[in-house]
């Protein structure tokens, strides 16, 4: 069944004048306390995903109070963006990672938005998709629920879904996907604090994601999977989603080879201490210079 056909209940054409009812905005912030650059002393890490274009930043910068601060990841040229809220008293960083369609590696963007959710081990991850071609946006949000059973999906752009007659039932949306789906407008905030509310339910562990794996194991794969799942653990203890890890040698992942080959893959298991690590050193730095 393709993936149209399964979301073709979920996201029905509805007539103009009852499109709004699909949504029941949220924009109280009384509970959101920006912080902007301010990082240090964080309670949560969250990482921010999705598509080119569907509005990361305006999220990004709604959340944080910033206007896109950003600098470059270690060692790369590709730009990143961190920030930070606190939301019913508990302060979240927020890194907001490459615009990519895929987690497949084929490009530095990819490779740093995999590695991040992968190994980096953020406390949830917000997949932002464009409501309006929901569809398109489902290849990444599927292959982050593979990896990761703490994520949250936002829905942005719904008032051009509206405009063009769309409804999307989230309910039905979050039962078929196993995790929080949050309706919003970044541009103006409508939602926003809604998204926040998920995000929080997730953390806590008051919503227990159940995230829907659409890849299965023939038993041959999964005993080989097995194998060498096993094996990486004895060669690099402690790094996470070790089967998906196994996985993706199997299947010839070049970077995932080169990691293990090397022995990178043991430094790649937490980029968020290398992030705080640099961030220590440029406050060094600066103390210093003053």
């Amino acid at each position: 069944m393709s993936m149209k056909t399964e979301l073709s209940h979920i996201i029905p054409h509805v007539p103009d004048h009852c499109a709004a009812c699909a949504m029941n905005p949220i924009n109280r912030d009384e509970h959101l306390v920006r912080h902007g650059l301010d990082a240090t002393s964080t309670d949560f890490v969250i990482a921010l995903a999705g598509n080119p274009n569907v509005g990361k930043s305006t999220v990004f910068n709604s959340v944080t109070g910033l206007k896109q601060h950003t600098g470059n990841w270690p060692g790369k040229t590709v730009v990143r963006a961190e920030g930070s809220y606190s939301f019913n008293k508990r302060k979240y960083k927020v890194v907001d990672l490459p615009g990519t369609y895929s987690l497949l590696s084929a490009s530095a963007d990819e490779e740093i938005a995999r590695d991040f959710i992968l190994f980096g081990r953020p406390d949830v991850t917000v997949v932002l998709a464009d409501a309006t071609r929901l569809e398109r946006n489902m290849n990444l949000v599927l292959q982050v629920m593979e990896i990761t059973d703490k994520a949250v999906l936002g829905l942005n752009l719904m008032d051009e879904a509206r405009r063009h007659g769309i409804a999307v039932d989230e309910r039905a949306l979050t039962r078929e996907l196993g995790i929080p789906v949050a309706p919003l407008v970044a541009r103006t905030g409508e939602g926003l604090v809604g998204l926040l509310q998920h995000v929080e339910a997730v953390v806590t562990g008051s919503f227990v994601c159940k995230p829907r794996r659409v890849w299965t194991e023939s038993p041959k794969l999964r005993k080989g999977v097995d194998r060498v799942a096993e094996q990486l653990k004895a060669a690099f203890p402690g790094v996470p989603n070790v089967r998906w890890v196994a996985l993706r040698l199997l299947e010839g992942d070049q970077r995932i080879v080169d990691a293990v080959r090397s022995g990178e893959l043991g430094s790649l298991a937490s980029p968020e201490r290398s992030l705080q690590a640099e961030r220590a050193q440029e406050k060094e730095n600066a103390r210093v210079v003053a």
